[in-house]
């Protein structure tokens, strides 16, 4: 049995009439933990208050599946009584650090003693207020720290590509120029003809120039790759399955390569040869570069959307364009939207800038774009929608997925509130969208949902 002095260990407790701590003591439910028990789990129902008198017990709470402690009580301490004001799921898991010796007071027990005396309900919501606003900053802090993990990881892989094609062109075009310029110090070597020479360069200058301009479309390309290889193949050229890609991607016709083989059609010389494979290197080398180049510029615009999005380099507020952050926004996303995911936008281009705080709006668009990935499961539309109402600017985000229920769309917003499985969502990705939107931004919003469009709308001032 509860023993009256150790109750009284607690402040808490102290408030109290001795005839409510006998009252308490004749209730309390006694508890045996062994070091690596488990109290309560994260996601469970409301259960009981709990006393520890002896012993400590370790908080933790998941975050992308893995385990985070975050604190720890030590007797003589009290823990339960959130959930059970809330009538709310266990928001931590509880676990002994140590053999503990632990007693439980009933719910509605609890909830009695609350109503009943005044300077224990004080201490109550004071412990709680403490309590949540610890939970809100860790949770806050992991948040953000998985936010920048998930887009660093995706900046990761939209960068794998592009860097990937920058070093294969930097190593091909290597040993390419080398070859190019051999075959000029052969060619240099024999009496040419000067007017020949410029009917191979303007070939090779107009090729340059639509492969600089983004080439010729596939289907053309492989239509005139077999008219090449079967042209290439009767003049007896060696590997001529090699040379009709590039010399097609240089938009070269087998006309083309008549008039410039006349004059050589019966030279038992080298050049007879080499000035096609010339050509088709000099088409290759130069597709290499521009690959090399759309690599470079990838990975620049990767690297400029990313220091855009953080607003590097500027003050805490800024005139933003509210285009460019969602724009910014969704590049970083990208390895996840190309997969299934449509992107609707009804930009009002005429809308105008507004003074914000750049870095922290745009994690209003990462978690509303984000939540709606989820619910999509990675496959539907998004539909970004802006407009400008009076002194607002209006921001619409619409998803294609399954809707939020009717009977919890009244608490998305609540913190810790979520329809996640549990270590999947926190529960304050909504609210910082709210205080960033209502308390940082002086703005409105809102959300309407039903089976296959859920859509929140946002209003922020332009002044």
């Amino acid at each position: 049995m509860l023993c009256a002095e150790e109750l009284l260990r607690l402040e808490l407790f102290q408030h109290l009439p001795q005839t409510r701590i006998d009252w308490i003591c004749d209730r309390a439910c006694p508890l045996e933990l062994s070091k690596g028990d488990t109290l309560v789990t994260e996601g469970d129902p409301p259960r009981g208050f709990f006393v520890i008198l002896a012993g400590s017990i370790g908080i933790s709470r998941l975050s992308n599946g893995i385990a985070m402690p975050i604190g720890q009580h030590d007797a003589p301490a009290f823990v339960g009584e959130i959930p059970v004001l809330t009538e709310q799921p266990v928001p931590v898991t509880l676990c002994a650090l140590t053999d503990c010796r632990v007693y439980e007071i009933a719910g509605e027990d609890f909830l009695e003693l609350v109503h009943e005396c005044r300077d224990f309900e004080r201490t109550i919501f004071r412990t709680v207020q403490k309590r949540i606003k610890g939970l809100e900053s860790f949770i806050q802090n992991r948040e953000k720290m998985a936010a920048l993990g998930n887009l660093a990881a995706g900046l990761a892989h939209e960068l794998n590509n592009p860097a990937a094609a920058l070093v294969r062109a930097l190593k091909d075009v290597t040993p390419a120029l080398l070859e190019l310029q051999r075959m000029n110090l052969v060619y240099g070597q024999h009496n040419v003809d000067e007017e020949h020479t410029q009917q191979w360069l303007e070939v090779r200058d107009r090729g340059y120039d639509i492969i600089m301009k983004g080439g010729l479309d596939s289907l053309a390309i492989s239509d005139r790759e077999e008219e090449l290889l079967d042209w290439l193949e009767d003049y007896e050229v060696e590997e001529a399955w090699k040379l009709a890609e590039p010399l097609a991607a240089g938009d070269v016709h087998p006309e083309t390569l008549d008039t410039l083989m006349e004059r050589w059609r019966n030279d038992p010389t080298e050049l007879r040869e080499m000035g096609i494979h010339w050509l088709a290197l000099s088409f290759d080398v130069m597709s290499i570069i521009q690959a090399g180049l759309r690599g470079a510029e990838r990975i620049s615009a990767l690297i400029s959307s990313m220091k855009s999005y953080s607003h590097l380099d500027r003050g805490e507020q800024q005139v933003v364009d509210i285009h460019e952050g969602i724009e910014d926004t969704l590049r970083l996303f990208s390895y996840k939207l190309k997969h299934g995911i449509e992107i609707k936008r009804n930009y009002d281009r005429n809308i105008p800038k507004i003074t914000a705080y750049g870095s922290e709006l745009n994690q209003v668009w990462t978690n509303l774009i984000d939540n709606a990935i989820y619910a999509m499961d990675n496959d539907g539309k998004i539909e970004i929608t802006t407009s400008s109402y009076k002194d607002r600017v209006m921001v619409t985000i619409s998803d294609s997925g399954a809707g939020i229920p009717d009977d919890v769309r009244s608490r998305i917003f609540e913190p810790f509130f979520t329809t996640k499985p549990v270590g999947k969502g926190s529960g304050l990705g909504l609210d910082i969208v709210r205080r960033v939107v209502e308390n940082r931004h002086k703005g409105t919003i809102s959300c309407a949902s039903e089976p296959g469009n859920t859509t929140f709308t946002i209003g922020l001032p332009i002044n």
